[in-house]
């Protein structure tokens, strides 16, 4: 029996500043860091091949995530890679996604990706309006974007990903409509468009809190989200899950493999694992992740190994993302596990899942509330 297909998620901790927005684990990037982080992250992934991938067994998807990728040099990506490859077998179509500040990346560093076997480069571009980047902290402007985009397609990339956030402090409907039509004319594959969500220890949060800027709109968001769906659907993108629409053809592996409860490893400080029914994770402290890599011991802190029941909980929390959403079975064996029928029937009555015939999905409302609605059937 073959192994099903393998996803590979890195960890780039650095940036060059934290976004007002950003929750995620990061440090600011000073060089003798970065190439420290260099050396212990390659030294992981020779560990990390030995311990828990079986031999031969093809990686499908490598994702190269954040922080901020290319705040390393495009050189010291390439050396991760040529590491990667020397570790672990790629699949001979295996997509391989650096993500990228638009302003962080040069045309030679782009060249020297492409040349080295990156597939997709995914640019967080957030708005095409330089007023809402001001309003959320996000370094950059929007000629950079566009410029990356360029550079990206002169060195062959044909593969390119957008990120954009929609209910953004200040943002209307009308610029948002402006920033899906900006992006459209910069032809993507793939466009991913999240709705602003507050998280907490967060200086947007903080701002919200001093009421120095405006809360979330829910019913603006979901107008926003409709809007999307119209406009990028008019464009020919499917939407395939939650905040994410692809070119046919062009569904991001990484992104699929998460929502369908698939298989990946993750390396770098806090970087999440599933693997054989075990999830784990990497300690969040770079000092501490290197401490542990130095002495050749791998920087997990916990492991938890999933029942058959705790796996189907995961599969239908995740695969709801989805937008052909899960079998109804699914959903209703798992409320019955854990004793959710009651919240179950109520988010059904509330119109937050939808079914219709086998499948349950998210509605339109349900998807701004996809995390708060996972929390209940955890």
């Amino acid at each position: 029996m073959t192994s099903p297909p393998l996803g590979l998620y890195l960890h780039i901790p650095f940036c060059r500043q934290r976004c007002d927005f950003c929750a995620f684990y990061l440090e600011i990037h000073r060089e003798n860091r970065a190439e420290a982080f260099v050396r212990s992250l390659k030294h992981e992934i020779t560990l990390s091949a030995q311990q828990h991938v079986a031999a031969n067994r093809p990686v499908q998807s490598v994702y190269f995530g954040g922080g901020t990728p290319t705040a390393l040099a495009a050189t010291q990506l390439t050396t991760i890679l040529s590491e990667i490859r020397t570790h672990l077998s790629l699949t001979s179509d295996c997509e391989i996604t650096v993500e990228a500040h638009p302003s962080t990346i040069s045309e030679e560093g782009l060249a020297q990706l492409y040349q080295a076997g990156v597939t997709r480069m995914s640019f967080g571009a957030e708005s095409m309006e330089d007023g809402d980047l001001a309003r959320i902290g996000r370094p950059g402007s929007v000629s950079e974007t566009v410029t990356a985009v360029a550079r990206a397609r002169a060195a062959g990339f044909t593969n390119i990903n957008l990120d954009v956030m929609y209910g953004l402090p200040g943002q209307r409907l009308e610029s948002w409509q402006r920033t899906l039509g900006h992006c459209l004319a910069l032809t993507p594959t793939h466009l991913s468009c999240y709705a602003l969500t507050v998280e907490e220890d967060t200086r947007l949060a903080a701002n919200i809190q001093r009421r120095r800027s405006p809360e979330p709109d829910e019913g603006l968001q979901i107008d926003m989200d409709e809007a999307a769906q119209r406009i990028l659907g008019d464009a020919g993108y499917e939407q395939y899950e939650v905040w994410n629409y692809a070119k046919p053809g062009y569904a991001c592996r990484h992104n699929l493999l998460y929502w369908t409860n698939g298989e990946y490893l993750g390396c770098g400080p806090s970087a999440q694992s599933y693997l054989d029914g075990t999830r784990f994770g990497n300690v969040a402290d770079l000092t501490v992740y290197e401490t542990a890599l130095t002495a050749s011991r791998l920087p997990i802190e916990d492991r938890t190994k999933l029942s058959k029941d705790e796996q189907l909980r995961d599969a239908v929390i995740f695969g709801l993302r989805l937008i052909r959403g899960i079998p109804s079975q699914h959903l209703h064996r798992h409320a019955q596990n854990y004793g959710h029928a009651t919240v179950t029937a109520q988010l059904l009555a509330q119109q937050l899942i939808e079914e219709d015939g086998a499948y349950s999905r998210l509605s339109a409302r349900g998807r701004l509330q996809a995390d708060t609605i996972a929390g209940l059937l955890y």
